[in-house]
């Protein structure tokens, strides 16, 4: 079994990785479990089946529905960015490249897609049951309980998926699991504590009222699936508090678009807050003044706005999507503030911006970087240090972990917080490195 198969993301060298080979053969794979539709989990799912595998896709309705988008438009990029550079390769003489995979790739992937709901175990294989449990993260986000029986042997392993930031708009908080022999742990923020919601609210308020006074507009990358829904429970809620009848506010993502579109269809998944909301008849994620943006031309349209807009677009990390082209046309002025509300990885733009850069690279023009930018990492829809140890907390057995999907200080610093806290060491297993359940014996990596 293979649980998710996602994209590396990143710097450019960590990119072309997604080109290689797995690391295994994969007609081999009996399942695949899913357990959410980010990109950097679900995206390889193509490539895996064109590479031979030809089981069921174990997942959450809502995250089939999601998929259904990402993986399509990621299909979609890849064709024109292989077009893009193939248009280069051939003045120079060069020969093409094909696209990672094609939106017909993610067509046929999404056929393997088995749907499942929160809380009901199934038997996937012989000896194999999973149950998925709410992780608070995104929309259909899973934990993955999966029990192993064989003869003389039987283990309980716990994969946490990415774990969501407990009080978050619209969706319930991660799910408490009280047992398990193996717990499979992330650690995005594994050194860091998160801002207060409290003092996350009062910032972003401000942040708005600064902007205000400057008469410029306000960029917000946003991730497409999770953060833009966030943003604009938000901008609703506190809509007058904010003040923001004074703005135009633009959803400028075709992707964002349909993918509001699911949340507001998955209703029974939203937290009690967000039902209520609905049910005194708000439509909770529709700011009065939204503007939304489908066509390249309403985007290009934006683009003559010089103050008063909030423009909400993707990609959240800057590396792609219509947010490049908004950097592009306000980054250097000094009246222009942005918002930067997730996590950004090493090599990225928005990581450069975050860390002080003056200048940043858009299709090799160099852009100054004279906006004001603001990190509002309250926001995040990741547990932070604190939430995964609460998470793990919850494990009654104090179960051996392995700790992963982390940067090495992230890594390093959870992992001395959960010896130091519960008397427990971690694995943190380096890539290729081999876990024997039965005996719970570790093989380093072959080389």
């Amino acid at each position: 079994m293979l649980v998710d198969c996602g994209l590396i993301q990143g710097r450019p060298a960590d990119e072309t990785r997604n080109r290689d080979a797995f690391p295994f053969e994969p007609s081999t794979i009996d399942a695949v479990v899913l357990t959410h539709a980010h990109l950097d989990h679900s995206g390889r799912l193509p490539l895996l089946i064109k590479a031979g595998f030809k089981g069921p896709v174990y997942t959450h309705h809502a995250t089939r529905d999601l998929c259904h988008i990402m993986l399509r438009d990621a299909g979609f990029i890849n064709e024109k960015e292989a077009e893009w550079e193939n248009r280069k390769r051939r003045r120079r003489g060069a020969s093409g490249i094909e696209p990672l995979y094609t939106i017909r790739d993610a067509g046929y992937a999404l056929r393997r897609f088995k749907p499942m709901s929160y809380d009901d175990e199934h038997e996937i294989l012989p000896g194999v049951r999973i149950c998925l449990r709410d992780a608070g993260h995104i929309l259909g986000s899973s934990i993955v309980e999966m029990q192993l029986n064989e003869p003389g042997a039987s283990r309980k392993i716990v994969f946490s998926g990415d774990l969501g930031h407990r009080g978050s708009p619209i969706l319930r908080n991660p799910a408490t699991v009280d047992e398990a022999d193996m717990v499979v742990m992330e650690s995005t923020y594994g050194n860091r504590l998160h801002r207060s919601w409290d003092d996350t609210l009062k910032e972003l308020g401000d942040v708005l009222n600064e902007a205000t006074r400057s008469k410029g507009n306000i960029l917000i990358p946003a991730f497409t699936i999770g953060r833009t829904q966030e943003l604009l429970y938000l901008f609703t809620k506190y809509f007058s508090a904010w003040g923001l009848d004074r703005w135009t506010l633009f959803l400028d993502s075709p992707l964002a678009i349909e993918a509001t579109e699911i949340y507001n269809r998955h209703t029974d998944l939203h937290d009690a807050e967000t039902q209520a909301v609905r049910s005194a008849g708000t439509l909770p994620l529709t700011p009065p003044n939204l503007h939304i943006s489908r066509t390249a031309r309403q985007s290009m349209s934006i683009n003559r706005i010089q103050s008063g807009a909030i423009i909400i677009a993707g990609s959240g990390m800057c590396d792609g999507g219509r947010i490049k082209h908004h950097l592009k046309h306000n980054l250097w002025r000094d009246n222009c503030h942005v918002i930067i509300i997730g996590y950004q990885a090493a090599g990225t733009p928005g990581r450069a911006m975050v860390d002080g850069a003056r200048h940043i690279r858009l299709w090799g023009e160099e852009i100054r970087v004279a906006a004001t930018i603001h990190t509002v990492g309250g926001l995040s829809a990741h547990a932070d240090q604190a939430g995964l140890l609460n998470w793990y907390s919850g494990f009654k057995n104090r179960p051996r972990v392995a700790l992963v999907h982390g940067e090495e200080t992230a890594l390093a610093s959870l992992e001395s917080t959960l010896k130091a806290k519960f008397g427990v060491q971690p694995l943190v297993p380096a890539r290729g490195t081999l876990f024997d359940l039965k005996t719970f014996q570790v093989e380093p990596p072959t080389a």
